[in-house]
């Protein structure tokens, strides 16, 4: 068994309610961080008042060299909170985290780099906060701009980036510079999908590199492929921990039981003060609430919205996933021709997307709704929130009529045409 990376034991954080954590200089950041490198260490504050919320209550695992541990929860599990106490960024109300080796992090957009420095600046200066001589920074300098795609403003404050460039730069700069354990909090949050799947290759190779690292994100399918472990936060408690399939299968099912439409009060819809989703439900050909769905029929997918401003880079859509995580697609009203794209109204929009019938295999699928601004940022990002099966029954043929699950592999089931040629 490889040694400890990290050990975190008991681990607790509570917020208090409209009251903020206090700031601290860049001087009294680095100060800490290097004074204790070893441990994050204890808030032995007054107990928390009644108008408090646990982020993370007693969390307890290791991790040892070299491991890949994904992290998955619902928004609001404490993912975050977990990945900001191992970087340092806030304390711990109680417990310890015992950390050997360097930290690099790339945590949400807005943390780690200076606004008013250049790209050049934050590099070197990122790499001067892990430790890393001018020497060793110069040496990956040219692979982290090309990997970034952003070798015409590296001497343009950072503050002018738009969001994808920050993204792109953050994850060059964490990914490429040398340090023992790396934590990434959504990486995939944001950036075009050619860049997401640069991104998930150099993860892949600095897995093949023997660095550990802490993964959360809602993409089921770069979970199981990334890590081996996984564990599942709930509340800010560990629910589970183990194998990254077995985990993200019982985190899928916790999430949904055979429901296939769900509705959401206006004040409390998830999204922002101008969108809100209402509802999604899965339909059946005669617009019937179907939770199981014969493979012969078409069904449909209908999205609820509230919108109060018309965005013109607005996606709505969802991921269809499978019992085991794997996206099977991804669906926008933007993916047609523009001229059939459904126009956005203000006030309440229903929009319905039509999944052809002989497509899907037999099984337990789920729906996880997407809203966002195209290559920009998520306004509703959500997992597995209806859950529906396919029973499979398009085929006519005598031998199709016997088949199941269980002997016909892939996720999809479509029969092709076959002819002789002479």
């Amino acid at each position: 068994m490889s040694e400890l990376a990290l050990k975190v034991e008991n681990l607790s954080k509570c917020y208090r309610l409209g009251e903020r954590e206090p700031y601290r200089t860049l001087r009294e950041s680095l100060a800490r961080m290097f004074s204790a490198p070893f441990a994050s260490r204890p808030n032995s504050s007054q107990a928390p008042a009644a108008d408090t919320v646990w982020a993370l209550r007693e969390v307890s695992f290791e991790v040892h060299q070299g491991e890949v541990i994904g992290i998955i929860g619902r928004n609001g599990a404490g993912k975050s909170t977990l990945l900001k106490i191992l970087a340092k960024i806030t304390e711990p109300t109680s417990g310890r985290a015992e950390i050997r080796g360097r930290i690099g992090s790339l945590l949400e957009i807005g943390t780690g780099f200076h606004p008013e420095l250049t790209g050049r600046e934050n590099i070197f200066l990122y790499g001067a906060i892990l430790g890393m001589s001018r020497a060793e920074i110069r040496r990956k300098f040219d692979e982290i701009v090309a990997f970034a795609e952003l070798e015409k403003f590296m001497d343009t404050p950072v503050k002018r980036y738009s969001s994808g460039m920050y993204m792109r730069l953050a994850f060059a700069v964490a990914a490429h510079l040398e340090t023992e354990i790396l934590l990434i909090d959504e990486v995939l949050a944001v950036g075009d999908g050619q860049f997401q799947k640069k991104c998930l290759a150099k993860m892949g190779d600095v897995v093949q590199a023997g660095r550990t690292i802490l993964f959360v994100s809602h993409n089921m399918q770069a979970i199981q492929s990334l890590c081996k472990s996984a564990l599942h936060l709930n509340a800010g408690t560990i629910t589970a921990m183990g194998d990254s399939r077995s985990i993200v299968s019982g985190y899928l099912a916790s999430l949904s039981s055979m429901r296939s439409e769900k509705t959401w009060p206006p004040q409390s819809a998830p999204g922002n003060d101008e969108i809100r989703l209402l509802q999604i439900r899965v339909l059946d050909e005669n617009g019937r609430d179907c939770n199981i769905c014969p493979s012969s029929k078409d069904f449909y997918v209908e999205i609820r919205f509230l919108a109060n401003t018309i965005y013109p880079a607005l996606c709505v859509g969802f991921d269809l996933v499978t019992a085991e995580g794997t996206v099977v697609a991804r669906s926008y009203q933007t993916d047609p021709a523009p001229e059939e794209w459904p126009q956005t109204q203000i006030g309440e929009n229903r929009w319905q997307c039509r999944v052809p019938k002989g497509l899907l295999n037999a099984g337990l699928y789920y729906l996880s709704p997407k809203i966002g601004m195209h290559n920009l940022y998520w306004i509703v990002d959500l997992d597995a929130i209806l859950q529906f099966e396919i029973i499979l029954d398009h085929g006519v043929s005598p031998f199709w009529n016997v088949l199941n699950e269980k002997n016909r592999p892939g996720v999809i089931a479509p029969i092709f045409n076959w002819k002789e040629v002479r």
